[in-house]
């Protein structure tokens, strides 16, 4: 049952934000931007209420550390997605289409690799220490490497799909494929999109671990992973405009990260209470972002001295 409404929660919310709300090649204003931003994060604090009222409190502090760990792991990869979109310079008006089937691929790839990750920690408890060992190493560096070095074209899978995939690099409105003089070409939005696809997988290989070093119960790791995911669009078009003010939040995810390997690696030596790890990862974020606003004032306040 708890699926069913899990998924009827979904779909409606789904249906009617990218359904109903958005107009096929019109870019979302801010104002909108934040209202369904606020949206998809009241449904998703509601949808935890439902897990402590009908399962326990101890699941609901569960889903809820899970949801701000892959909530800042996910805004963290939206920082990338400015960079891909930068890169290709592909409008605004046509970033909601890629982002709209980048994140349902999203959807589908992180319900596999959770899938693959619950298996394994199921035959090989061992592996969780190595999962620890991983999400610090991610943490480091996450902090040490700014997503304005990331180079799509030295990527292998980007090379990989200018060789395979006949493309005519010439925009042709939304379409991810034209067919000229009888031969079919494919544009660089599907290109684009590809590249969105294989990034979010690639940096969906801290995040997996990092949700199941949280809690190995499926319901609770899939629906926390899905929530913090399926807002992304909106909160993407918040980001876009406010990108200069959260300059510190990497720090803040990177410090998130090191802290829930820790708690891996020491696990059988040290009780974590969840709510204290809850509240360390909700102070560690809003600290970094509360920060990053107050720097960029001070930049600002310089410039307009000088």
């Amino acid at each position: 049952m708890e699926w069913i409404i899990f998924g009827f929660i979904l779909v409606t919310v789904l249906f009617i934000d990218l359904g109903l709300f958005h107009k096929e090649g019109q870019a979302d204003t801010l104002r909108v931007a934040v209202i369904w931003s606020l949206v998809w994060i009241v449904v998703s604090l509601l949808f935890g209420v439902g897990i402590w009222v009908f399962q326990s409190t101890d699941n609901f502090l569960l889903y809820l550390t899970g949801y701000l760990v892959e909530k800042s792991l996910s805004v963290d990869n939206l920082f990338l997605f400015l960079v891909i979109f930068k890169t290709f310079s592909i409008k605004r008006e046509y970033q909601h289409k890629i982002l709209f089937w980048g994140i349902l691929g999203a959807v589908v790839t992180r319900g596999l690799m959770i899938w693959a990750g619950v298996s394994l920690i199921e035959h090989y408890s061992w592996i969780t220490y190595v999962f620890g060992l991983f999400i610090i190493y991610v943490g480091i560096k996450t902090a040490t490497v700014p997503d304005d070095d990331f180079d799509v074209s030295n990527t292998f899978y980007y090379k990989f799909i200018k060789k395979i995939l006949p493309i005519k690099w010439d925009y042709e409105g939304s379409h991810f494929a034209i067919v000229e003089n009888g031969k079919l070409f494919f544009t660089p939005l599907l290109v684009v999109l590809f590249v969105v696809e294989i990034s979010d997988v690639l940096f969906a290989l801290d995040s997996v671990p990092a949700i199941l070093s949280i809690t190995t119960d499926p319901f609770l790791v899939f629906t926390s992973n899905l929530f913090a995911i399926l807002g992304l669009r909106a909160l993407y078009f918040v980001l876009a405009e406010m990108v200069d003010k959260f300059t510190y939040l990497s720090h803040g995810v990177s410090a998130v990260l090191i802290l829930v390997g820790v708690k891996i690696l020491l696990k059988d030596f040290v009780d974590f209470p969840e709510l204290l790890v809850l509240v360390l990862i909700f102070t560690i974020l809003i600290g970094s972002v509360v920060f990053s606003i107050w720097k960029s004032k001070q930049v600002e306040s310089r410039s307009d001295l000088s």
